[in-house]
């Protein structure tokens, strides 16, 4: 009972990270100065990866060096490309590309951790994706060629990441905060001297553009990232993965409290991905042993079968 108790607490603690990156929509469209999606990617990443630093005080040592510049370039440096899709296209468009990722995950992860995807985790990865569709598109959704290359980049790379992160995993003694550091610090420090050649600062930002910038950089970097390395450490990929579908679900709930309503198709889909995303947690397998691998599988475990000796 306490590993079950242990796995939910888990799921709970890695589920804030795309809970909180649900709100990046609203924050950019609202609050920060429209045309810096770099200068975004910087501030929510360099500051709060070098507090980090400040905080854990330790530095990668061998090939974690090289391993630390590809994850920040997958999990961080790419960032800005979801500063574009939010720019260029409705919230529903891109929250739709960003829930494709985990059948990037899946296929992915065969490849490179050949962790073959079950039949129930493909199911609900497409019916995730259907339900978060049914949300957020509508008939007025105008695409931008633009906008959807960025969303789909910044799909694709966070999943690489993804995949990456649960291969490598952390080097020994080193925790969930130190690996964001690393990361945060080395995707900031890529996009620093882009940021300067191709943007520079924004001309004005006001109090509400700092706030957006703080928020940006502490919940939705620096806590989200160390609770998202934590749960990628813990929890099967294939049952991590679908915890992005949580973006999309929280940008529908804070639209709601702004005085937006939901038509019956978009109420199903939000049921539909919310159930998505729960039942991607278990993998039912069949025969009288289904709930206990169902639950081994929770917890990254597997029961242990006697097998018979024969002489």
């Amino acid at each position: 009972m306490h590993r079950y108790k242990a796995h939910a607490a888990t799921v709970l603690l890695t589920a804030l990270a795309p809970a909180s990156w649900g709100t990046t929509y609203v924050v950019t469209t609202r609050l920060l100065p429209p045309g810096h999606p770099l200068f975004a990617g910087l501030m929510r990443s360099l500051p709060a990866g070098l507090l980090a630093l400040a905080l854990t005080r330790v530095l990668p040592r061998g090939e974690w060096w090289w391993k630390t510049v590809v994850l920040g370039v997958l999990n961080i440096g790419a960032m800005p490309l979801l500063f574009v899709a939010a720019e260029r296209l409705p919230g529903g468009v891109a929250a739709t590309l960003g829930a494709a990722q985990p059948l990037l995950v899946a296929g992915l992860g065969l490849a490179a951790l050949h962790d073959r995807p079950t039949a129930w985790r493909l199911t609900w990865g497409v019916l995730g994706v259907l339900g978060v569709g049914l949300v957020v598109l509508g008939p007025g959704a105008r695409l931008d060629a633009v906008g959807v290359l960025a969303g789909l980049g910044h799909t694709t790379t966070m999943a690489g990441g993804v995949v990456l992160t649960k291969r490598w995993g952390r080097p020994a003694g080193v925790g969930p905060l130190t690996l964001a550091g690393w990361q945060l610090t080395a995707g900031g420090l890529l996009l620093l001297p882009l940021t300067l050649a191709v943007e520079g600062v924004p001309q004005r930002i006001d109090a509400g553009a700092a706030g957006g910038y703080l928020w940006l950089g502490s919940m939705g970097g620096l806590i989200a990232y160390t609770l998202w390395f934590r749960g990628i450490g813990r929890l099967p990929v294939a049952a991590s993965a679908p915890l992005v579908l949580l973006s999309p679900l929280v940008a529908t709930v804070i639209g709601l409290t702004r005085g937006e309503s939901l038509s019956f198709p978009q109420t199903l889909g939000f049921a539909l991905a919310l159930t998505a995303l729960v039942a991607a947690q278990l993998s039912p397998r069949p025969g009288p042993t289904g709930a206990l691998s169902a639950a081994a599988d929770a917890i990254g475990e597997r029961p242990v079968t006697t097998v018979p000796q024969t002489k």
